[in-house]
């Protein structure tokens, strides 16, 4: 990245942010540190999160929070399995113009035009009403009869989904999976933090948050973002992270082999880039390291590859297999390209003669 004068100012006051958002919901949410840095992380790459995690660990409370420290609009949207796609996009309602007197057609935004927006167990609705949000996710845009609507920018999707109760449930297909920038697993809290936790709401003590960034200091943070240069060994030591979890092609693992049924897509390797120079600028760096993009291939990932029958008998995970696959890649400039397994990968097609 050129650093100019105005891009120095950006960059510190994303920094400054990112400390102050994180000061503002400690006085809210106890502990999840890491859960908070990928959500913001995706939020200056816009891209949106997709939380799993049993009831009670404060995921809407911490998104809600979220939304307050960015001064950005929030909405909730409970779903259930009579949801329909117009009670999230909207609707044309006949109304009489007061002015003329003639009946005439008036879109009414649903909750999806708002800044944030909370998909509270996305997994309790039909296929058509999930499409309908991702429809929105993908495009920035909802359709409604043959009328485009755009959405408010910024825009964030947060999407909940409970692993523990799966009667009654629509499982979000893994392709539509994809659309989401992370998954995050939402843990349970240490039992420190829970101790807190329960001091903290069993009492009368009620804390304020204080918006730290608009929504117009958002759209520019997250423009600066796109300016971070990477290298090409960055780039290639991206690839080779995405490229080795596709069964078959040279240079994969035998454990890949062994343990996936089905491999990562191209936008893992733009997600894995463009978190990795958000993480760098939110951490008060120009630069982007392998170290970056190492740190954020559970989250990209976990969603994007497919495990087998084999690994399932064995109790083998998607975060099993990319934390290995992150062990045996090398990170270095120059023993990436060099190494015997990646070599192919790396090689140039052959023409024909």
């Amino acid at each position: 990245m050129k650093m100019t004068a105005e891009n120095s100012g950006a960059i510190t006051k994303l920094s400054k942010a990112y400390s102050d958002i994180r000061e503002q919901m400690s006085k809210i949410i106890v502990g999840q540190e890491d859960v908070i840095d990928q959500l913001l992380i995706a939020l200056f790459s816009r891209g949106h999160c997709l939380l799993e995690g049993v009831p009670g660990l404060a995921k809407t409370l911490m998104i809600n929070s979220l939304a307050q420290c960015l001064s950005m609009s929030f909405s909730r949207i409970q779903f259930t399995p009579d949801l329909m796609p117009a009670d999230i996009t909207g609707t044309d309602v006949l109304s009489v113009n007061q002015e003329t007197g003639e009946r005439e057609f008036r879109f009414i935004q649903g909750p999806i035009f708002h800044n944030v927006v909370l998909a509270d167990e996305i997994n309790r609705t039909p296929p058509k009403t999930q499409a309908a949000l991702l429809e929105a996710m993908q495009e920035h845009q909802v359709t409604v009869g043959q009328t485009r609507h755009k959405l408010n920018a910024p825009f964030f999707v947060l999407a909940t989904q409970n692993p523990i109760e799966q009667e009654g449930t629509y499982q979000l297909p893994e392709a539509q999976q994809d659309r989401f920038m992370f998954k995050v697993f939402v843990d349970y809290p240490s039992f420190d933090e829970e101790k807190l936790i329960a001091k903290a709401t069993t009492g009368n003590v009620k804390s304020e948050i204080t918006p730290v960034l608009t929504g117009e200091e958002i759209l520019e943070l997250q423009s600066i973002v796109r300016d971070v240069p990477v290298s090409d060994h960055q780039v290639d030591y991206a690839l080779a992270l995405v490229r080795q979890t596709r069964i078959g092609q040279e240079g994969v693992p035998d454990f890949v082999n062994e343990w996936i049924s089905w491999g990562a897509g191209p936008r893992a390797v733009q997600y894995l880039l463009l978190g990795s120079k958000a993480r760098a600028l939110l951490n008060g760096r120009t630069n982007v390291s392998t170290e970056d993009i190492a740190a954020l291939a559970g989250p990209i990932l976990r969603h994007r590859i497919v495990t087998n029958f084999s690994a399932e008998s064995e109790g083998i995970t998607t975060d099993d297999v990319i934390e290995r696959l992150v062990k045996e890649t090398p990170d270095k400039d120059g023993e990436l390209t060099s190494d015997p397994r990646l070599k192919k990968m790396f090689a140039p097609p052959a023409t024909a003669s």
